[in-house]
């Protein structure tokens, strides 16, 4: 299809959105042109942007205090420097407002109290539930992490021909962002990956979260910018204390008589084997943007046609806010 040619991240659903946009974005300059209406496009744009942006926010409905997830096999007790999306709204930050693949089992978000899916420089937990059973946690102090590195990228060459096929951009892991950590007592697992994403100005973060439970993993992956891996890690300890299972699906629970174990212990969790479907996320906010400029574009462009004021030296509308300099990329192995 062309539109990924343009936007190779662009999704099915993401592209009927923007044809609506198109649609009325050129509703509302032919209505200039038959005015006469020389206004500035650029003005155009930050106007339908913020529209968007100010319906977004409006429709969201945020949750604080205890909530049930995963049928009340856990919950989050969400204190007030949190706040907390329910799963269908998840779905359409993550999936149709980032433009993230669709994903399976999407509980919830979590965000920090002072933000919200347009802030940009902060980070989310997404979070998900895995019922894979009872993880054994006997190899936690014997896991090569540089070798389970190697694997993971490797296994996401295979990932990206997938990504490509949906329209999606690629994704390069460059490393560990933050090196793997297994609390024995806690049964918690945390560690974060470096990414690379196809078009992107600055690497993605994933830190990812996992609550080991008697018939399953709590999973909270956390999503922002490499600028904020220093933010996000001072948020960690703070970040433990929310999930928890309920009574009788904690870890201490298990009864090996009657419950399943998982096919894959710590190692296996950390490699991301049995979580492929969850993938891995990133920010694509400014992709709404950067469309919106397009389509301003393609209307100022229709509007001086059809009104013969288009000069030779006349520039097209820039967004200065994405023009900024390269980030340099520290390596990890």
């Amino acid at each position: 299809m062309r539109y990924r040619k343009f936007f190779p991240f662009l999704l099915p659903k993401l592209y009927l959105m923007t044809r609506i946009f198109g649609i009325c974005l050129l509703f509302l300059v032919s209505i200039n042109v038959r005015a006469g209406n020389n206004g500035d496009s650029t003005e155009l744009q930050a106007a339908m942007w913020q529209k968007y942006v100010d319906s977004v926010k409006t429709a969201l409905r945020w949750q604080h205090g205890t909530v049930e997830l995963a049928g009340g096999v856990a919950k989050l007790n969400v204190p007030q420097k949190f706040k907390f999306l329910n799963s269908e709204q998840s779905k359409f930050v993550v999936e149709e407002l980032w433009g993230n693949l669709p994903q399976e089992g999407i509980l919830g978000t979590l965000f920090p109290a002072d933000t919200d899916p347009f802030t940009e420089g902060s980070y989310v937990f997404i979070i998900s539930y895995d019922s894979m059973g009872y993880v054994k946690d006997d190899d936690a102090e014997k896991i090569d992490y540089a070798d389970i590195l190697k694997g993971m990228k490797e296994d996401q060459v295979e990932a990206n021909k997938q990504r490509q096929a949906a329209g999606a951009s690629t994704i390069e892991i460059i490393g560990w962002a933050a090196i793997p950590y297994y609390d024995k007592t806690n049964k918690t697992l945390h560690w974060a990956k470096n990414l690379k994403v196809e078009g992107a100005e600055e690497n993605t973060l994933n830190y990812t979260v996992m609550v080991l439970g008697r018939n399953g993993i709590l999973h909270m992956n956390a999503v922002s910018t490499m600028s904020e891996l220093a933010t996000v890690k001072a948020s960690i300890p703070e970040v433990l204390k929310i999930p928890s299972f309920t009574d009788g699906n904690a870890y201490k629970d298990f009864d090996p008589k009657a419950d399943k174990i998982a096919a894959w212990t710590i190692g296996g969790l950390v490699a991301g084997k049995v979580l492929a479907k969850a993938g891995l996320f990133v920010f694509l906010l400014k992709f709404w943007k950067l469309l919106l400029i397009g389509i301003v574009a393609i209307g100022a462009f229709i509007k001086k046609f059809v009104m013969g004021k288009k000069k030779e030296d006349e520039p097209w509308p820039v967004d200065q806010a994405a023009v900024t300099a390269p980030v340099k990329e520290e390596t990890e192995s």
